[in-house]
């Protein structure tokens, strides 16, 4: 090594060694997010530790409906509930907003979005309301959080996007079409005619496979994605047809094979009125669940499909692993551990949590 190489590597060395490496760590290590309105009507984004005991608090310029966690960084993305057109990138540790995010003329957010490439690349699910079809944002982190392109979900009404154990990413499109100029942005255009599917597209963003369900089952909107053992994907639907219709909420599948719809008993299936707001794999992964606020229940399936029962939780939504069971919220401020039974873990009067729970994986 010469004197000059040296002296740079010995540069860069102490510099590594001033610059602080910060963590989620340095956050408290939350194991999960979740977005609430206090009793003031103030918004904010909530780092919660395994025992669901609340670590830290960030404000939220409005109502925020789910966020994605960077794999390293104590960073977190908030998304307006859809369809919304900002997004705010939330220091964790300081509470400060380090950016903000708009979709571009002609698009809104879906209220997801998903880290992949280490943390380099954030994916935004997107409405294209200009030409009437589904996208994935792309933004790079190392650059700001410019956008730097996008990519056809092929579908209409993307809402949640997973990334499988190959890269590979699996999009929920609702099949529901909104402008946000038409009424306050969340009238559905397209009902009639509506078709949600699940799509698969490689890790270079190239179509692999697309699953629609039944032609009469077109009004059920799939909705929110769970990742299960060897990449089995979950998803919840809602039901957008005639109201007296008994249809299935849950679907599971894996690539190259059918899709399965799961069932309750009739009574159960109707208690669920057409709706299911979260879906989660348990933490062992022994079984998955579905809630539904509208309900006041959840209900929980094995793997391959069978009905296991229901928990009944007044306006009970947000879902997460949790144990070899559940980490749930509702609509009240408590924050649940739920299994066949139901454990109050923590309760905040005057909070009411979103309809979702992020879990984050296991950071140092």
């Amino acid at each position: 090594m010469t004197t000059s190489s040296r002296r740079t590597f010995l540069k860069a060395a102490l510099a590594a060694a001033v610059i602080p490496r910060v963590s989620w760590a340095d956050a408290g290590s939350p194991a999960y997010l979740g977005a609430a309105k206090d009793a003031s009507g103030d918004y904010a984004l909530y780092g919660l530790d395994e025992a669901a005991q609340i670590l830290f608090r960030v404000p939220l310029p409005a109502r925020g409906h789910a966020a994605a966690a960077h794999p390293e960084k104590p960073e977190a993305v908030a998304f307006a509930r859809r369809p919304g057109t900002f997004a705010v990138v939330l220091n964790c540790v300081t509470g400060d907003v380090t950016h903000r995010l708009t979709a571009p003329e002609g698009r809104h957010f879906m209220g997801h979005g998903l880290f992949v490439d280490g943390g380099e690349t954030l994916l935004t699910p997107e409405n294209n309301y200009a030409e009437k079809k589904g996208v994935l944002g792309i933004w790079k982190r190392s650059a700001g959080y410019a956008r730097v392109g996008e990519v056809d979900t092929h579908g209409i009404g993307p809402h949640d996007v997973k990334q499988l154990s190959d890269g590979s990413l699996v999009i929920a499109n609702g099949g529901i079409f909104t402008h946000p100029e038409i009424g306050e942005g969340r009238e559905k255009l397209n009902i009639p005619d509506m078709v949600g599917s699940l799509v698969y597209l490689s890790s270079s963003y190239t179509f692999t496979e697309k699953h629609e369900l039944a032609s009469e089952l077109h009004q059920n909107s799939i909705r929110h994605l769970s990742l299960g053992a060897d990449d089995q994907v979950g998803f919840a639907m809602q039901w957008e047809g005639d109201p007296l219709d008994t249809v299935p909420l849950l679907g599971l599948h894996r690539r190259g094979e059918e899709v399965v719809l799961c069932e309750a008993d009739l009574a159960e299936q109707m208690a669920m009125r057409g709706y299911a707001g979260s879906v989660a794999f348990s933490g062992d992964g022994a079984e998955i669940a579905i809630t539904s606020p509208r309900g006041g229940r959840m209900h929980r399936f094995a793997p391959d499909g069978t009905f296991l029962g229901s928990v009944m939780r007044g306006d009970i939504c947000g879902l997460a692993p949790m144990g070899n069971g559940y980490l749930g919220s509702d609509g009240f401020g408590a924050l649940l551990a739920l299994t066949d039974t139901m454990r109050p873990l923590n309760a905040v009067p005057g909070l009411a949590w979103d309809n979702h729970l992020v879990a984050l994986p296991s950071l140092v």
